[in-house]
């Protein structure tokens, strides 16, 4: 049986566990481009370098998922930073990294480089 007692314990406990991470914000391509035209972000793509070397978003700095938890401390907090990958979910997954290390100020591309339909570099 539920106590109450337990009932409020497993509330806060829920609670704090959704609270623990940071935030983030899914952005559309088109967005993004407007944000990399205004100079306001630093884009990380979290591809794997053949990926990335067949077509990126030009400056683009190639981070990939599998290291950017143990490169993180490289990186400025104080930064925006528009995180892509080719169809969103590792993007998602750099940016909840991101964000549960403090990070404030994370894009999430949704759609990835499958809705880019901008100029690349190669």
């Amino acid at each position: 049986m539920l106590t109450l007692k337990k009932f409020f314990f497993l509330l806060v406990a829920v609670f704090l566990t959704g609270c623990s991470g940071g935030n983030y914000k899914n952005i559309s391509a088109n967005e993004a481009k407007g944000m990399i035209d205004e100079g306001k972000v630093i884009v990380l793509d979290v591809r794997t370098p053949e990926e990335y070397n067949s077509g990126h978003i030009p400056d683009a700095e190639l981070v990939p998922l599998q290291v950017l938890d143990g490169m993180s401390s490289e990186l400025k907090k104080d930064k925006s930073y528009l995180i892509v990958c080719r169809s969103g979910n590792r993007s998602q997954q750099a940016s909840e990294i991101l964000a549960e290390k403090g990070f404030k100020d994370i894009y999430n591309m949704s759609g990835g480089m499958n809705s880019w339909t901008y100029n690349l570099e190669q």
